[in-house]
């Protein structure tokens, strides 16, 4: 192969990418089908159900989201009746977020889906392999997190 050449399906910046955004679509289809839920609509929903109340601002960061989709999210999930806003005693601009009842109800009904999901997409793979790829990611992780 030519040095000046990138070959994009052994790149491995370009293969993280797809095999993430395919084990994403995969487990989209359950909080699809079950809930009507986007992407960005389940993890507004999934980070507030771990953490609880959370700011816009704290959302985004916990979920790689731009603001612009975590506010769409929390949008729908309001109008949906899934969560409250708060606003900030002390800086009107932020702006408290939680699951009411309903949104919490529906993130406990999805977690068992959620862990059932994922064992079965580790299932896929020998006890070796996947005590490499949970070490290689955190791996990856840890030291992209000390740049």
């Amino acid at each position: 192969m030519e040095p000046d050449i990138l070959e994009l399906e052994s790149f491995l910046p370009y293969r993280l990418y797809r095999l993430a955004d395919t084990v994403s679509r995969e487990f989209s289809r359950i909080y699809r089908e079950r809930h009507g839920l986007t992407r960005p609509e389940w993890r507004t929903l999934s980070g507030l159900g771990q953490y609880g109340t959370m700011t816009a601002t704290e959302l985004g960061e916990q979920s790689a989201m731009h603001k612009t989709k975590v506010s769409r999210a929390v949008a729908e999930l309001e109008r949906r009746r899934w969560l409250t806003r708060t606003q900030d005693e002390n800086d009107r601009r932020v702006e408290h977020l939680a699951l009411t009842k309903t949104g919490l109800s529906a993130y406990r009904e999805m977690v068992p889906l959620a862990k059932a999901f994922e064992r079965e997409l580790l299932g896929k793979l020998s006890e070796q392999e996947r005590a490499a790829i949970v070490s290689g990611v955190a791996a990856l992780e840890e030291a992209l997190a000390r740049k």
